[in-house]
């Protein structure tokens, strides 16, 4: 594209930002509630609501808070919640078995949502780490990452989420293959219509660390993920891993984490122009909510700026742990 303009003073810029009204008209992209979904951790118990330190104003919660919250979601017009569980040491083992336990944390908690607020999507994280014993998002032996063995424990995994009710499943393991297996599972059992949200192009970065906290995975895990999750120098890899996930029947693709990564979003939307997200990870929101309660930015602010960066490098939605707080900032029109 080759834009023509005349020369100055006969083109000025500054016209087309001279009022609010004026800015909103030529406005490029736009953040609205529907772009927005919001992570929620559930844990065991009732009527809790239990502080993550390194996440400033996000809560685990118990079941019947996690409905209020779903509740909330779709009073405010928020399409998607994504659930991720606070998983008991005592319920870890080197097998991950309660991942697909048909009455664990997440899946007894879809159904009550699914029960209360039915017309709120529920997407839910395939992998193991939150129920193994060492951390990982697959089976290990011998310090080793099993690639196919996991994938039979994926199958068990995304067939009891799919049974709770769950409309999205999120497989975020990195193995390889995984996307083409869930799929045919979900066709054999009955479940045509579940969708998939590939973690397509999931980074081993240091931005994860409050997540961990969040799901109690910091302390056990060992070692780190570099053998599954992607190197940061890596670019073209990421097209290959998406190209990859939907040829094996992936619906949408998602790009973790988001802003040190804009450049891939850019690229995996332009390149294949499918449903393509960002995961505002818990390291940069914790940044910047870090640099707002110390004054030095204006959180609020740097909320919506962060936000309209993923729009503008084409993702189609975020998962962001701002959703329920930018939502309202919408709604209001106090941005």
């Amino acid at each position: 594209m080759n834009p023509i303009h005349a020369p100055f003073p006969l083109s000025r810029s500054r016209r087309l930002r001279r009022t609010p009204w004026m800015r909103s008209l030529v406005q490029e992209t736009q953040l609205s509630v529907s772009d927005l979904i919001w992570p929620i951790f559930v844990r065991d118990g009732e009527g809790v609501r239990e502080p993550v330190a390194s996440l400033p104003g996000v809560d685990r919660l118990s079941i019947d808070l996690a409905v209020q919250a779903a509740e909330e979601a779709a009073t405010l017009g928020i399409p998607v919640i994504a659930l991720f569980p606070y998983t008991d040491a005592s319920n870890k083992t080197p097998d991950a078995s309660e991942a697909w336990n048909p009455d664990n944390l997440v899946n007894r908690a879809t159904r009550a949502i699914k029960a209360a607020v039915p017309d709120i999507g529920v997407m839910l994280d395939v992998a193991l780490d939150p129920y193994n014993s060492d951390g990982h998002d697959g089976l290990v032996r011998d310090g080793i990452i099993l690639n196919d063995e996991t994938l039979a424990a994926l199958v068990q995994q995304t067939l009891a989420q799919a049974d709770a009710g769950a409309d999205i499943l999120g497989p975020s393991d990195m193995m390889d293959g995984r996307i083409g297996i869930m799929r045919q599972a979900l066709e054999a059992n009955d479940f045509p219509d579940v969708a998939i949200m590939s973690y397509s192009a999931k980074y081993a970065s240091a931005f994860y660390g409050p997540f961990r906290d969040a799901v109690g995975a910091q302390g056990a895990l060992k070692g780190d993920k570099k053998t599954y999750q992607m190197d940061f120098a890596n670019t073209d890899e990421a097209l290959r891993e998406v190209a990859k996930d939907l040829s094996e029947g992936a619906d949408m693709v998602m790009v973790k984490p988001g802003m040190p990564y804009l450049d891939i979003c850019q690229r995996v939307k332009s390149e294949f122009g499918v449903p393509t997200y960002a995961y505002q990870v818990s390291g940069e929101y914790a940044m910047i909510c870090a640099a707002g309660q110390n004054g030095w930015i204006d959180q609020d602010k740097a909320m919506i700026e962060s936000l309209g960066a993923f729009k503008r490098a084409g993702c189609d939605g975020v998962l962001t742990y701002f959703a329920n707080r930018v939502a309202r900032m919408l709604l209001d029109e106090e941005y």
